[in-house]
């Protein structure tokens, strides 16, 4: 049996390019399962401490929480709004923040992003980089893609020799450290 992979993309956009490029990644680690998740199957109410101490936490944040548990790595593809990450990640993040004491339960992960322009989410992914860093001691490494639409086809995945490289690179300090 293979090592288990959760993936998702960091937005709730029904056709959201990060869920794309989280998708094609998992289905590259070697002798791996892939479980790509919806971010919109865990929306939740807006986290703040006076829900958390009238209501408890959600059950879909234990849900997911569950399926972070069970993996042996962890993608996130990054959606870039006005510079930060998205809403429903934020406060999907901010839900399970709350929860054991660690969030990503010390995983390896695979940090991406991607966008139509040429910064390809550049911005969100450093965010992202430089806050995980400090929530999870395991191995991460990160890839930004810029152009989706020109660079990335269902059918292949990335199509440019040296983005692909590039992608290479940090999957395999992923696929290492699963």
């Amino acid at each position: 049996m293979g090592k288990k992979i959760v993936a998702f993309g960091a937005s709730n956009s029904k056709a959201s390019i990060n869920k794309q490029l989280a998708t094609f990644a998992a289905n590259q680690v070697k002798d791996s399962i892939a479980n790509i998740l919806d971010l919109n199957d865990f929306e939740m109410p807006i986290y703040g401490i006076d829900r958390e101490k009238a209501d408890g936490i959600p059950q879909l944040a234990h849900d997911l929480k569950q399926h972070i548990k069970n993996a042996d790595g962890i993608i996130i593809s990054f959606a870039e709004h006005n510079g930060a990450y998205s809403a429903a990640f934020k406060n999907v993040m901010d839900w399970l923040s709350r929860m054991e004491g660690t969030t990503w339960e010390e995983k390896p992960m695979l940090l991406l992003a991607t966008s139509p322009g040429g910064r390809g989410g550049a911005t969100v992914l450093d965010i992202a980089v430089n806050k995980f860093k400090f929530m999870n001691k395991a191995t991460q490494s990160n890839f930004s893609l810029p152009f989706f639409n020109k660079n990335f086809n269902a059918e292949e995945g990335i199509t440019d020799p040296e983005l692909l490289a590039k992608f290479k690179e940090a999957l395999a300090i992923f696929e290492g450290a699963i």
